[in-house]
């Protein structure tokens, strides 16, 4: 690919995660009402119901997420990317009829199998980096993940006047619209030479991991990643429910602080992790987003002011240098016919830790806010979190301690 074309196809790809996002965006706001008006609970609730949904989603994409890789490594990248865009619009679709709670999980239910585009677009990026670039272009992700969260909640707030469903409408509108404009405009990146038998032994998640298993470094830094998932999934499972909870925000106000995260995400992904990445290195970078990402999640937990929860999102948004680093050490350790392999797997290891996350932040939310608590601890969950990453830094300065000095210096520079 030409390096004019390696440059339209990295902007569709932003295009793409950008409208993704928006519509995620919108809908986080109003989730807990609408689950909220299916159940008849209360937040403590809902927020359960909550937890379970992403459950289903994520058990789904751990079941699926490697089959999505290896048919984008058979097949190309460009079929696959455009048939997760169609599912994400058919799950918000389902949504937003739903006449009951199952109805929910059935959306999630198609949302997970999909695996939505996000493995397949970093497999795209892949192909298309050089491999000294390829930390900045995956930085490109979150740089659009970012920014559609500072439009997609404000969007979500303003329909959300509308009613609960209404964000979701909108929000399958425009995956439907991206799957189109998909169609029509983005180029294959997987040259033909590079494409492989699809095997289906390789086209599940045991096999996923043991195939992974080749090469001595992904494992240990798959542990890595677990724990970071974790704790990063503490905050789209109870963030909502905690901040309308503990400081009675609305609909609105949750939006008005995506926003804010999205600010200070998209200033990191876009500006700071290109600057920051060549400087302090692909190791450093790791240790840097994991401890900031530490401080962030502990000042969510022990916030009492709205200020407080703004002041913490700055070391929160810090917290991108890591897997951006991460996720280019560790796709320098295979070839570029593994390249779509890897993101699955990955993918993988991220459901796998979803599956049990939601339910158990969610969980320990509901506790601490409950009457049988020993103490009242609504930010239990986010404290969890930032023990997690710390817990994450150790693991990774160990791996990296115990590799040979060969690995050390193609995954690093100190």
């Amino acid at each position: 690919m030409s390096q004019t074309s390696s440059r339209l196809a990295l902007a569709f790809i932003f295009v793409t995660m950008f409208v993704d996002s928006v519509g995620l965006g919108m809908i986080i706001p109003v989730s807990p009402q609408l689950i909220a008006e299916l159940t008849g609970q209360g937040m403590s609730g809902a927020a359960r119901w909550g937890g379970w949904l992403f459950f289903v989603f994520a058990a789904m994409q751990f079941l699926c997420a490697p089959l999505i890789g290896n048919l984008s490594d058979r097949f190309g990248r460009r079929p696959v990317l455009i048939a997760s865009l169609l599912a994400l619009g058919v799950d918000y679709a389902i949504t937003g009829l739903s006449p009951t709670i199952y109805w929910l999980f059935i959306g999630r239910f198609l949302s997970g199998i999909a695996g939505a585009s996000y493995t397949t677009a970093n497999a795209y990026i892949a192909d298309i980096s050089p491999p000294e670039k390829r930390a900045a272009n995956f930085g490109l992700t979150g740089a659009a993940f970012s920014l559609g969260f500072i439009i997609g909640p404000a969007i979500g707030g303003l329909l959300g006047h509308y009613g609960p469903r209404v964000p979701f409408y909108f929000a399958a509108a425009l995956a439907v619209a991206n799957a189109l404009f998909g169609y029509f405009v983005l180029k294959e990146s997987l040259a033909k030479e590079n494409r492989r038998k699809f095997e289906w032994w390789r086209a599940n998640p045991v096999g996923a991991l043991h195939a992974m298993g080749r090469f001595p470094m992904i494992l240990p830094l798959c542990a890595v990643i677990i724990l970071m998932r974790l704790a990063h999934d503490a905050n789209p499972a109870v963030f909502s429910y905690y901040t309308m909870l503990k400081l009675h925000w609305s609909p609105q106000m949750v939006g008005y602080s995506l926003m804010a995260v999205g600010v200070l995400m998209g200033i990191v992904y876009s500006f700071l992790i290109r600057i920051g990445i060549p400087i302090l290195g692909e190791t450093n970078s790791v240790f840097f987003g994991l401890l900031c990402g530490a401080i962030g999640f502990a000042g969510y937990a022990f916030s009492t002011e709205s200020w407080m929860i703004f002041a913490s999102m700055v070391p929160f948004a810090l917290m991108a240098f890591a897997m951006p680093a991460l996720n280019s050490i560790m796709s320098k350790m295979v070839g570029p016919t593994e390249q779509g392999e890897l993101q699955g797997a990955l993918a993988c290891v991220g459901s796998l830790t979803s599956i049990a996350a939601p339910p158990l932040l969610t969980n320990l939310f509901s506790y601490f806010t409950s009457a049988a608590a020993p103490v009242y601890f609504p930010g239990a969950a986010f404290f969890a979190g930032s023990l997690f990453l710390i817990s994450a830094a150790l693991l990774f300065a160990g791996i990296r301690a115990r590799a040979p000095r060969t690995a050390a210096g193609n995954a690093s520079r100190v």
